[in-house]
């Protein structure tokens, strides 16, 4: 089986809230989502889709994606799109770094394995290693006591998790902890994500400030160096996410002992290829991951639900259900959330079929 060309969709996937809200005042209203189609010459189209979360949160943003899907794209036509392996040292041999452009094409070829094989995607990732995945809510920042209410109405839906967005005021952030972690029940999950926002002094204050609560710390600081200055002087579990960006940063992570939990974003590290080596590392060494991406809707649902779906329950802290986020259905087939839970569907491939009417024609055509 040969690769024989690639179609890229561009949508716009307006949000239910309105606004979502991060560190430093960075703010989405309307995300831009490419989806991306692998052709076949046995008649087999692969599907994936990659969504940036704007410009500032990590080297990615949505136009890189499709003007990279044209520089790479013309350079895999040909190849098997069932050597996994194969495909992405070419991959990354003619295209140095932005593991973002990769990852849709890599994550098709999965689609088109899945679809060759009659295989749902996790039981080539492993296996369901759990039925259903635990998902958590990410509250957009605002006031802590509109945080707080926001909260209150995702756990009547049926969350039990949630990532708090700080990385603002200090003295807001510390009260926005506060004031959500005091409405949730003793088992509930409450992490605080600054998304590199904090400097090391005001990360160093804010987790002394809240020392008594139950409560993750995520990402305080933009820098490794400076997240593990704050690890040291602090109790609280402690996720990496946006410096773990590869095999390399994660061994090192590890080895310091810089963290009790990461993000594993797909797209963020080129796939699901690269993403399902991370994640068995992660098991092997006894590391709980949450699995997800950086945005997206049902596409970008579907495939986080495969590997979190293969990823054994212990090590699976958390996961996403971006659709529920979102006013637009892209895809047929994709996950639904069931009182805080999705699963990923037993149809061969990622199980969903793209929703042509709303993509319309494609911007990229190689």
């Amino acid at each position: 089986m040969k690769i024989t060309g690639i179609k890229a969709y561009k949508v716009g996937l307006p949000l239910k809230e309105g606004r979502y809200n991060w560190s430093n005042g960075n703010f989405v209203e309307v995300f831009d989502s490419t989806v991306v189609a692998v052709e076949t010459d046995a008649g087999i189209t692969g599907y994936a889709e990659c969504c940036p979360l704007g410009s500032a949160y990590l080297p990615a943003y949505a136009h890189g994606v499709r003007a990279g899907l044209e520089e790479i794209g013309p350079k895999v036509i040909g190849l098997d799109p069932t050597d996994l392996n194969v495909l992405n040292r070419h991959m990354d041999s003619v295209l140095r770094g932005h593991p973002y452009v990769k990852a849709p094409i890599d994550i098709a070829c999965w689609d088109i394995l899945g679809k060759v094989t009659g295989l749902p995607v996790y039981k080539l990732l492993g296996g369901a290693a759990q039925e259903k995945v635990a998902l958590y809510r990410a509250i957009s920042q605002e006031a802590p006591e509109a945080m707080a209410k926001k909260i209150a109405g995702y756990k009547a839906e049926g969350y039990t998790k949630f990532q708090l967005k700080v990385g603002g005021d200090a003295d807001q952030d510390i009260d926005r902890i506060r004031a959500t972690r005091e409405i949730l029940d003793a088992s509930d999950i409450l992490v605080a994500d600054a998304n590199t926002g904090w400097t090391r002094a005001e990360a160093a204050r804010i987790a002394a400030a809240v020392a008594d609560l139950d409560v993750y710390i995520e990402q305080p600081c933009p820098t490794y160096e400076e997240c593990l200055s704050v690890r040291a002087r602090t109790a609280r579990p402690f996720v990496l996410d946006e410096v773990i960006d590869g095999v390399g940063t994660l061994m090192k992570a590890l080895a310091d002992d810089a963290m009790d939990i990461i993000n594993l974003k797909i797209s963020k590290v080129g796939g699901l290829t690269k993403a399902r080596l991370m994640r068995d590392i992660c098991v092997a060494s006894g590391t709980p991951m949450t699995i997800e991406d950086t945005w997206g809707g049902d596409i970008v649902t579907a495939t986080i639900a495969h590997l979190a779906r293969s990823t054994p329950e212990e090590f699976s802290f958390s996961a996403t259900d971006f659709n529920s986020y979102g006013t637009v259905d892209i895809a047929s087939g994709a996950p639904k959330r069931v009182n805080g839970f999705m699963t990923a569907s037993d149809a061969p491939g990622l199980g969903i079929a793209p929703l042509f009417d709303v993509l319309g024609d494609p911007v990229v055509v190689i």
